[in-house]
């Protein structure tokens, strides 16, 4: 299966959902940093969800209970660099365990994973959309009803196109 990404668009078999990108919208040149969605074609690597909040995902890709603990890299210089990472942890990282909703489910978008380039982007999800689609730092946001459609629907090869 492929999804496309357009115009704030997600489609893929019949459906067309809504979605949120970066605040400065798509590049083909992703920085670290730059508040956009990167454009390239990829696959997804797992899923990061929050048991307390969301008891059940039924998903073909890999499912990673978040705990308290979790980070994400993004700081350039470490060589933890886009990776999941445990807090405490010495240089800057994301929290996946938060107050919001949004990252009640992630799914990992496979940006910059093989290999990983320093200062071309890093945490690049498709999580839970804020009220009104509010722009990213260059994630992609949908609705909660909608991420559990996708995750009903993808694996390991399901391509996500950007343009």
């Amino acid at each position: 299966m492929n999804i496309k990404l357009k115009k704030k668009f997600l489609y893929f078999n019949k459906y067309k959902i809504k979605c949120g990108i970066g605040k400065r919208g798509i590049t083909h040149q992703k920085i670290e940093g730059d508040n956009k969605t990167p454009s390239g074609e990829f696959e997804f690597k797992s899923i990061f969800y929050r048991k307390d909040r969301i008891p059940i995902i039924k998903s073909k890709l890999k499912k990673i209970v978040i705990k308290n603990n979790m980070g994400w890299c993004d700081d350039p210089s470490s060589k933890f660099y886009n990776k999941l990472i445990k807090f405490p942890f010495n240089s800057s990282a994301e929290k996946l365990w938060i107050g919001e909703n949004i990252y009640n489910i992630i799914i990992i978008i496979k940006h910059n994973m093989n290999p990983i380039i320093k200062k071309k982007g890093s945490a690049i999800f498709l999580h839970i959309a804020k009220k009104n689609y509010k722009p990213t730092r260059g994630c992609i946001a949908v609705s909660k009803k909608n991420i559990i459609l996708l995750i009903s629907k993808i694996d390991t090869k399901t391509k996500l196109k950007i343009y």
